[in-house]
């Protein structure tokens, strides 16, 4: 057999390509940073066609890299940003427009209108999510209304939606395939989790085509084979998650109860629930992964915000010119003393699921200089963080005694500590910290047969270091209260 898979890590602001070998070794990578198009306050857009032509010369420098051919990988796993919304021509493959991604918010007032209506009970109890611009079915509907003649030509078959795995299957198999897994259809608003299939009802609501949707199969499994002319091979695309969910997988939290949070573009905390758990706190309950038609449900908790805030103090106010430099600053003063910086750029996410909500600096003083700024951004994730920690803990009835964490933004070392000391509980990093790219790898594994089942997955994970809280609990308990007294500050009136 092969002795290679590739993942493809399609985030929000950068693509890559990894190559994996046996041992889950990363042996040759590349990438690549990608345009963000905001037209108007609230909208974010991509261009999928750069998407896709990015993810292609990633995926063919990662195996030059790696010095690797076509023909020697096993399989191709996908991990995607979610609920980002494309929309393309069946015969043309080309886009009817920019893809509307999922920190978007350009839906608010229609979410809100279906609120009022009383819809919300029903799209939750169906769905496990809340009516938010977020998800992917008013995203899809915005188009069908907005792009000249999209309507129309949905209704007659011409035209396709998918998420980003959807769309990059598409273009790996030359259009042959449209095809999605459970975890991606379940950010749609138009997926029932229970009984694991499109809800005609939903599609009613939101006024959503059946013509338009992909299959939906298990998350690992042959989807389709790459064209040859596009990798010099033709490959099995064997495994496909979202990426929070690829996260769960990669670090190999498998058993209920056990909890990840990935650090990138925003935060997103998972806790696998092995059953379906109804949040009273405004969590979302999704499917963790689907293997051999048997689904595993977790909680999860988004933070629209992470190292975008980070990105943001670097080309918004140029108070730092790379993220490398945070941690040098941080350590420098200690904490941010007091000042907040609540990013509520694109609103808030859970548990405040306020669209309306605007990012805000509190707590300024003639001291206040660039390292404060800067501290006050990583630990606005952290705080972030403890309100997801708190909320799963109320739902759950127990509070996890470990916090798995990857993404980017955790090999800074004083970020880790702090989040220890925020939350109050033990913060493991793996060995290998981009685990989203890890687990869409260990998915194609499971689909080509490499692993024989998860237990055999959760054999590679390793712990490269452990934070420990070291902070007093009245100093932690009343640096959170300042947090949420900030966040009340920003929220809506309708939140507050």
């Amino acid at each position: 057999m092969p002795s290679y898979l590739l993942a493809i890590d399609q985030g929000t602001t950068s693509s890559r390509a990894i190559v994996f070998d046996r041992d889950g070794e990363a042996v040759g990578q590349a990438q690549k940073e990608f345009r963000q198009h905001f037209p108007r306050d609230g909208w974010v857009e991509h261009d999928a066609t750069e998407i896709w032509n990015d993810v292609l010369a990633l995926c063919r420098q990662a195996l030059r890299n790696a010095a690797v051919e076509a023909a020697d990988l096993a399989g191709i796993g996908i991990t995607n940003q979610r609920e980002t919304t494309v929309l393309w021509d069946r015969r043309t493959g080309e886009p009817l427009a920019r893809a509307i991604v999922w920190q978007d918010r350009r839906t608010a007032d229609q979410c809100q209108k279906l609120k009022e209506a009383g819809h919300e009970d029903r799209v939750r109890e169906r769905t496990g999510l809340l009516l938010d611009p977020y998800f992917s079915a008013t995203k899809l509907g915005w188009l069908l209304d907005n792009v000249d003649g999209a309507r129309r030509r949905a209704e007659a078959g011409e035209l396709a939606f998918g998420t980003i795995d959807c769309w990059l299957l598409w273009k790996l198999t030359g259009g042959r395939v449209h095809a999605t897994d459970a975890t991606n259809a379940s950010r749609t608003l138009l997926f029932n989790i229970h009984e694991q299939r499109w809800d005609p009802d939903l599609l009613a609501l939101f006024q959503i085509p059946a013509s338009l949707l992909p299959e939906v199969g298990d998350s690992a499994g042959e989807f389709g084979r790459t064209d040859t002319g596009l990798l010099g091979a033709p490959v099995p695309v064997a495994g496909i998650a979202g990426d929070q969910q690829a996260a769960l997988v990669g670090q190999a939290c498998f058993e209920p109860g056990m909890v990840k949070s990935t650090y990138g573009t925003g935060c997103f905390m998972v806790m696998n629930t092995g059953q379906a758990v109804h949040s009273d706190n405004r969590l979302l309950t999704t499917v963790g992964y689907r293997l051999n038609g048997r689904t595993t449900y977790a909680l999860e908790g988004s933070i629209f915000v992470a190292g975008a805030a980070i990105q943001w103090l670097r080309d918004g106010l140029n108070l730092i010119s790379h993220a490398s430099e945070t941690e040098a600053l941080a350590r420098r003063v200690g904490s941010a003393g007091g000042v907040y910086l609540v990013p509520a750029f694109t609103g808030l996410g859970a548990p405040w699921w306020d669209p309306h909500a605007r990012g805000a600096l509190l707590g300024l003083t003639r001291d206040t200089g660039i390292a404060e700024v800067v501290t006050a951004g990583l630990e606005a994730v952290c705080y972030q963080s403890r309100d997801l920690l708190e909320a799963m803990a109320a739902d759950c009835g127990r509070r996890p005694t470990a916090l798995r964490v990857d993404g980017g933004m955790v090999v800074n070392n004083w970020l880790g500590q702090t989040l220890a000391d925020v939350l109050g509980v033990r913060v493991d990093r793996p060995r290998v910290t981009e685990t989203t790219a890890l687990g869409a790898a260990y998915l194609a594994g499971l689909g080509v047969g490499w692993f024989d089942d998860l237990s055999a997955v959760a054999e590679h994970w390793q712990r490269e270091r452990a934070f420990e809280p070291a902070l007093e609990e009245v100093e932690r308990e009343r640096r959170y209260r300042g947090w949420c007294e900030a966040v009340q500050r920003v929220c809506s009136d309708s939140r507050r």
